[in-house]
Order: C-alpha cells, then structure tokens, then sequence
C-alpha cells in the first residue's frame, strides 16, 4: 500500500491559494500608522494661536505662510529670516506672484507676542505690496 506523498514521487502539489490575511494585517497597521501622524505633520514652528469665531477661508492657490514664534522669531515656509532679511524675502514672493493678484499670506503669530511686532510684519508686508493678508486664529471648536 502506497501513501500519497509515494505516489507523487515525494513532491507535494504547489499551493494555488494566496493566503491575503498577513497582507491586509501589514496595510493596516500602515493605515492606522499614517493616520496617527499625518496631523502632527501640519504646523512646522510651535505657536499659541489666538481664539476667533471667524469662518476658514477658502483658497484655491496654496498660500505663504509667515510665523512669528513667541521669542519673536520669523518663519516664512518653515525657515528663519532675520528681521532685516524679511523685506527682500517678501520683495521676492510678491515678484514671484507678477501682475496679477498679490498671493494670499496666512500669518501666524503666538498669542504672547507683542502687538507691535506684529503690526512691524504687518508694515513689511504691505510694503511689499502683499495686502491679501489673513490672521490665523484657532477656531471654535
């Protein structure tokens, strides 16, 4: 009496099923990973937003971001600009933009800081002909 294993010369038939179960195990811990950390992603300088009850704006060209942190620092996109620096960053974004409309400037500044320097941002801003301005706030939740 032969056992099946004789029979087949002691190969075993290749298997014709997937088995998806690791896989979809593996892309769902991705999912749930990139859910966890995408909003961590979205604000590149820490700052304490002012409260507002003002609705979002709707935006149909990415807009430039300008940050002022509670030390008094300037960000434009993420990166440090001495304030001496910030007229010809700003000369730069309006060229950039031509003779349509002026780009759209989000400006960001910590709750803490002093008024005065942020109406100096304000001043360079429109300066530079960048008059579309929006104070970013946090909303109500």
């Amino acid at each position: 009496m032969q056992l099946p294993s004789q029979r087949s010369g002691g190969r075993r038939a290749p298997m014709a099923d997937i088995n998806v179960t690791p896989l979809v195990d593996v892309m769902l811990v991705l999912l749930i990973i990139f859910m966890v950390t995408a909003p961590l992603l979205t604000a590149g300088v820490p700052v304490n937003l002012p409260d507002s009850r003002a609705k979002p704006l709707d935006q149909d060209k990415e807009p430039t971001e300008i940050s002022l942190d509670a030390d008094g620092r300037i960000f434009i996109a993420k990166d440090e600009v001495s304030e001496d620096a910030l007229g010809e960053r700003l000369d730069a974004i309006a060229a950039q933009a031509g003779e349509g409309d002026p780009p759209q400037v989000y400006l960001r500044a910590d709750r803490a800081l002093d008024y005065g320097r942020v109406m100096r941002v304000m001043g360079e801003l429109n300066r530079a002909g960048l008059n579309r301005v929006a104070l970013v706030t946090i909303g109500d939740e």
